[in-house]
């Protein structure tokens, strides 16, 4: 019932169509229902005068009836074909608002192949659902309804065939509902297993092609798309053992019907051997019937597929975001200031393992922090928790003096600027990319960004400058281009902290010695954190924080780690082991 209340929100302004479509449905059935009942007094009435007059006279009545009739029809199209779409439209558009303010851990939580997948099949599930809930599911039981009064009308004996019919084929698709409702309900999840295969090799397409790999990943995709399918076929082989169950109940009635007639006769008086109008009507009545339950188990199963889906698309509309503003949000940064005190923090609340264990930092505005470590040392972690990416679980993160967490949470990312590991641009031009940091900036501002992340040289050499159209990834621009593009988006947000998370790894020294040069001249009041893997790239910063098994290790000046730290010492000596060898060669 919750789910169902969830979802009936996204129809808003589709309320009218949504019951209009019930309405003409309705009198379509109604129509349809009428004509044989009218059939059989039109055909007597014609035995006594087959006049040309009387048989266009019945005839047009006959005519407008299935007119009226059709128009319904059409209309009650039209109008669940409106409300379902548009009722679909808003599912996705309150799914992806409400993805977007999710937090990293509600994201990760989910998986971005399971909400794909959830903005797309389980929608179009539930849209089709929805369309024959509002059509099908209306008219399948007025037309059962309908068709047994009028069957009762024309004669009453006969018409119990129809009552001792209905159980049977009720309680025959019961089963099979009951049978492929847990098959529906499992293969959605392998859909999810698919578009993760999918999605993962895209995204590796080049790894892929350079290990010659492509039989590898057609035998990975095979095996999922053939679970999906194995489920699939099960199910709709159960289904298709409705129409056989629905074939036999419709012959079986008409075979009743037959012998039944002569033994009862149709009217209390009428001869046996005359031929029988009424006959033929409740032969029609017979299949409406039996169709009419046909067409309600269909919905049924419609439905138990759909309701699977409304299930993961509710979970995805009742998900909180972790992170919340306070009831009186700050919505000012006064400066650069960073502090940690006493900072543990889980990725998973229930996890054992701690990512960030009793951090302790006190970073002054303007200071240039590197940060080094191994795989796994929690480096990114660390600085994820600074713009409230993720919120720490015990201690507290101080920015410009105040609690992170008493932030209105817009105020303080805009003035945190974070180039990440994985950097990202989308399909537009640079000038579009870049304005990501700023919409309002002018294109000398551009260009000055630009300048001082090294990337104007290279876009001057493209053939429509910064008009050149990046593609979807930035697939069309090497990685250290693309890295120079991010750290140039996220300066223009002109941030009092700037969080450079190994994004300079694919440029050469030389470029990554000017861009911190530039960092140094031009915005010295800017708080920078440089995580990176090579010693040069921040051997020159204020502060270096060594990382071990999500620990700060320790923490000083280039000279200070070099004369007393083992790990820092290990990263230097062999990054310039070459050059050290070089030297004794020389002095030798």
């Amino acid at each position: 019932m919750n789910v169902l209340k969830k979802l009936m929100k996204s129809i808003r302004q589709y309320k009218a169509t949504s019951i209009l479509s019930p309405v003409c449905v309705t009198l379509e059935v109604a129509m349809e229902c009428i004509i044989p009942l009218y059939m059989v007094e039109m055909l007597e009435k014609i035995q006594i005068d087959n006049s040309i007059k009387n048989i266009l006279f019945y005839g047009g009545i006959l005519l407008a009836l299935s007119a009226f009739s059709l128009v319904f029809g059409i209309l009650a199209g039209k109008f669940a074909a409106t409300a379902s779409t548009g009722f679909a439209r808003n599912l996705r558009k309150d799914m992806y608002y409400r993805i977007q303010g999710f937090a990293f851990s509600n994201i990760d939580k989910f998986s971005a192949p399971s909400l794909v997948t959830r903005m797309t099949t389980d929608v179009a599930n539930v849209q089709m659902a929805y369309m024959m809930i509002v059509r099908v599911a209306v008219r399948s039981p007025i037309m059962l309804v309908f068709s047994l009064i009028m069957a009762f009308i024309i004669n009453v004996k006969i018409a119990f065939v129809f009552l001792a019919i209905i159980p049977v084929l009720g309680v025959g698709l019961f089963i099979l509902f009951r049978l492929v409702d847990p098959i529906f309900t499992r293969v959605f999840k392998k859909y999810d297993a698919m578009n993760e295969s999918i999605q993962e090799n895209i995204k590796g397409i080049r790894v892929v092609k350079s290990y010659v790999r492509d039989q590898y990943e057609n035998e990975k995709f095979k095996k999922t798309s053939n679970d999906v399918r194995y489920d699939f076929l099960k199910g709709e082989k159960i289904i298709a053992l409705a129409n056989p169950l629905l074939q036999f109940c419709m012959w079986f009635s008409i075979l009743m019907i037959c012998f039944l007639v002569p033994m009862f006769g149709i009217k209390s008086g009428a001869p046996a051997e005359k031929p029988s109008s009424e006959m033929s009507s409740l032969i029609v009545y017979a299949s409406q019937i039996l169709s009419s339950l046909m067409m309600l188990n269909m919905v049924m199963i419609m439905i138990s597929m759909s309701n699977t889906s409304a299930k993961r698309i509710v979970e995805v509309l009742d998900e909180e975001s972790d992170l919340h503003n306070p009831d009186s949000p700050i919505y000012e940064v006064k400066s650069g200031d960073v502090k940690f005190e006493d900072v543990d923090f889980k990725y998973d609340i229930k996890a054992d393992r701690r990512a960030l264990k009793g951090v302790n930092l006190d970073i002054k505005s303007g200071e240039t922090v590197g940060i080094l470590g191994g795989t796994g040392s929690s480096k990114t972690s660390l600085v994820n928790l600074i713009p409230r990416l993720y919120d720490a679980t015990s201690g507290h993160v101080y920015v410009g003096g105040v609690n992170v967490k008493d932030y209105d949470i817009e105020t303080l990312r805009n003035e945190v600027a974070v180039v990440l590991q994985k950097n990202v641009l989308f399909s537009g031009t640079i000038k579009q990319n870049l304005r990501w940091g700023n919409p309002d900036a002018s294109d000398e501002e551009l260009e000055r960004v630009c300048r001082l992340a090294q990337a104007h040289d290279f876009i001057m050499g493209f053939p429509d400058k910064y008009d050149t159209f990046i593609e979807q990834g930035g697939s069309n621009v090497s990685g250290g281009q693309k890295q120079r593009l991010c750290i140039a988006r996220a300066l223009l947000k002109k941030p009092k902290i700037l969080i450079l998370d190994d994004s300079t790894s694919a440029v050469d020294t030389k470029t990554d010695a000017l861009i911190r040069k530039a960092f140094a001249e031009e915005i010295p009041n800017t708080t920078k954190f440089i995580i990176a893997q090579r010693v040069a790239s921040v051997q020159d910063a204020d502060k270096i924080i060594v990382m071990e098994g999500g620990s700060i290790a320790d923490m000083g000046t280039h000279e200070e780690l070099l004369a007393r730290n083992p790990i820092y010492q290990e990263v230097y000596y062999s990054q310039n082991k070459a050059n050290n060898e070089k030297e004794d060669v020389c002095n030798g």
